[in-house]
């Protein structure tokens, strides 16, 4: 018989403490009712104290999904306890997920505390969040590189005192995969009454072996993963949800199965590329578009005669069509729908559906074929219509030994307004006479540009990083033009931080 594994999700709440990935309660919705789909056990709708956006995020979440359990994170403080359970109200299934660093440098340097305080902190934050729900979970924050004695204690009093689900974080993933595999093993055989929690795993990869960790962990008894869609996160980020659920799938002689529908992999690893502004590296594992690819002589001519040659997934076990419809400019709205739906965005609204097929047929004139990442460009952008300030037009006249000059046209709630400045290159002279019309005093940090298809025609992605009156601003733009790009991801940048102007005057 098979050991069940369950799958907790936190994309929503650790993947999404990437700097310039954070989504609106619309998106998390999204993302969520995808996860659902995929088959995770629980989701990690958020930090509710951390924000007001956080709490209302995990309110919505809970109302928008049926069967996986909400659970929402909390420090060991009962004010945090509190915030938690009311932002869980609307949840089906809800866990209240508490915790406290174990490691003698978090004891001594973040808490200024001794062991057996923290324990007894521990043990007080269980017992208090199982007033409102049954359903506890409790992280051992830093654990990787706690003392295994030490550890054991901290998780038998936790789980005497009510946690249904106890967390082994190797937070800094600083770990061995034989060393935290250990770790798990010694908490199975030492901790009395370890049969009435599941041990969790969640793995860091700041060494690269998050994935590696989290499997031995799994080997050695704990049977929930804390993973992320791409394996986003902090830092170096987490361990990679699509990468567990195909290990597993790969290599059924270990008797351990998920609940994940495979199929539903590609589509929502594009979604959330699309939706946080993260591309997903051509060679990552599984979902990356190099996964399936072969350019090796060698290569080629194996798969050709026998696909399990060289591959050891089926391309359609992660949601992956051989036969996809390629997009052109002969392609109808039938087909554009379709493929936005394969990967994962459904527009039953045919004015938006129209909307979109206009803007996908004046790039398909500039570009011989549209990709995957072109569709979710367009459909990621069309969110940005009802943003205060909009690009009207750009114009810019460059050339080698002559000095750039850039006309522009913004539409500012309605209102119109142009400007012209020169500058040093096409992107500096459009940003100027940007600045002429929005008079902020903005100082760009951060400009990377990337492209997003292949050949002459790309799709050029640039990631904007500005800072405004001491606070930092992501900005995204997309287009076959970089110029236009830079414009856009500078416009993002603003709008973002004219929106939190707006909320504090409201506030």
């Amino acid at each position: 018989m098979s050991d069940r594994l369950y799958i907790f999700d936190t994309t929503l709440r650790d993947g999404e403490q990437v700097p310039g990935c954070q989504l609106n309660t619309v998106e998390k919705i999204q993302v969520a009712k995808a996860l659902e789909q995929l088959g995770v056990d629980v989701i990690e709708a958020g930090f509710p104290i951390s924000s007001p956006g956080d709490f209302n995020s995990v309110i919505e979440i809970s109302k928008a999904v049926t069967w996986p359990t909400i659970c929402a994170l909390t420090r060991a403080v009962e004010k945090d306890i509190d915030v938690a359970a009311q932002a869980l109200e609307y949840a089906k299934h809800k866990r209240i997920h508490t915790g406290i660093g174990t490691s003698d440098s978090h004891i001594k340097y973040k808490f200024n505390s001794t062991r057996e305080e923290i324990i007894e902190r521990a043990v007080a934050a269980v017992k208090y969040a199982k007033r409102y729900v049954e359903d506890v979970e409790f992280y051992a924050e830093d654990a990787g590189r706690t003392d295994n004695e030490y550890l054991a204690r901290v998780v038998e009093a936790v789980i005497r005192a009510g946690a249904t689900v106890v967390n082994i974080p190797d937070t800094t993933g600083y770990c061995l995969p034989q060393e935290y595999g250990d770790k798990i093993r010694y908490l199975m055989e030492h901790v009395d009454g370890i049969d009435r929690a599941i041990i969790s795993t969640h793995c860091h990869n700041d060494l690269g072996m998050a994935t590696a960790n989290t499997l031995s962990g799994v080997m050695n008894g704990a049977r929930q993963v804390e993973v992320t869609i791409n394996g986003i996160g902090e830092r170096a980020g987490n361990t990679a949800l699509e990468e567990i659920a195909m290990i597993l799938k790969c290599h059924q002689n270990l008797g351990i199965e998920t609940n994940i529908n495979t199929t539903k992999i590609y589509p929502i690893s594009r979604m959330v590329s699309s939706l946080m502004n993260m591309p997903v590296q051509p060679n990552k594992a599984v979902v990356g578009r190099n996964a399936f690819a072969h350019s090796s002589g060698i290569h080629q001519d194996g798969v050709l005669k026998n696909v399990h040659t060289y591959e050891i997934m089926d391309p359609k076990d992660v949601g992956l069509d051989d036969n996809s419809i390629v997009l052109t400019a002969r392609s109808g709205r039938a087909a554009l729908k379709f493929r936005l739906h394969v990967l994962g965005v459904d527009i039953d609204d045919e004015k938006k559906l129209d909307s979109l097929y206009q803007k996908f047929l004046k790039l398909a004139d500039k570009k011989k074929e549209i990709t995957d990442a072109d569709v979710l460009m367009l459909a990621g952008a069309d969110t940005a219509e009802g943003h205060a300030v909009r690009l009207d037009f750009l114009q810019v006249t460059t050339g080698m030994g002559v000095r750039s000059v850039a006309s522009i046209g913004l539409d500012i709630s309605g209102q119109k307004f142009e400007a012209a400045s020169t500058g040093n290159g096409p992107v500096d002279a459009a940003i100027k006479a940007l600045k002429r019309i929005i008079m902020k005093q903005m100082t760009l940090k951060e400009f990377t540009i990337q492209a997003i298809s292949k050949g002459s025609d790309d799709v050029g992605k640039v990631h904007m990083q500005v800072e405004y009156n001491g606070s930092m601003y992501y900005g995204f733009g997309a287009n076959t033009d970089i110029v236009t790009a830079s414009v856009e991801a500078y416009i993002d940048c603003i709008n973002k931080f004219k929106t939190d102007e707006s909320e504090s005057m409201a506030n």
